[in-house]
């Protein structure tokens, strides 16, 4: 298991989400959380996953000056990905509502890149999931905004919340991806190391 292969290491997440600390406890791995404050600005021609992968660069480079050795940094960034733009975390509630409105009834793109950096070598592995949602209402995004605060989401939603168990009508790929870590491509990478 993961656990036996890095007993040597320490493993750090960089991450505040609470969705992805979760993962790792559920695959079983010893972590500790490391976090900075690091301003998510990236330049204006990446597309898609070229964004993610350099935000969870950005995000592990903030700590290269501390890795030892043994040591292995985790860290990740989410988008989602709608006719050519990037919805990231909502700013306040009207760009939330903005949001969901510009998701109703259409298919988008949740990309989540991971990066691993120890004091030898950086490796960023990504993953892309298609979501469709139904028509949403304005009372059902009031409702779900109000209820549910998904501020801290990128897209302004949680698909395992209210709103994914009454809007989503088809997802075609990873689904831990869309909450937040494609944990099956992360398994994978740690177990191939």
């Amino acid at each position: 298991m993961i656990k036996d292969k890095f007993k040597e290491y320490k493993i750090f997440l960089a991450s505040g989400s609470p969705r992805r600390q979760q993962f790792f406890k559920d695959l079983d791995l010893d972590f500790e959380i490391r976090l900075k404050d690091i301003e998510e600005i990236y330049p204006d021609h990446l597309r898609g996953f070229e964004i993610t992968n350099y935000l969870a660069e950005l995000k592990a480079n903030a700590f290269k000056e501390e890795l030892k050795e043994k040591e292995l940094l985790i860290t990740s960034d989410t988008i989602v990905w709608l006719d050519n733009k990037a919805l990231g975390k909502p700013k306040d509630y009207n760009d939330a509502f903005a949001i969901l409105k510009s998701l109703s009834n259409e298919t988008h793109e949740v990309i989540t890149s991971v990066c691993f950096k120890t004091t030898e070598q950086t490796e960023t592995i990504y993953e892309v999931t298609k979501v469709t949602f139904s028509s949403l209402s304005d009372e059902n995004i009031r409702y779900y905004l109000d209820n549910y605060k998904p501020f801290d989401k990128a897209g302004a939603y949680g698909i395992q919340e209210w709103i994914g168990l009454i809007g989503i009508t088809r997802i075609d790929g990873s689904y831990t991806n869309v909450v937040g870590l494609p944990t099956e491509k992360v398994h994978q990478y740690l177990c191939e190391k």
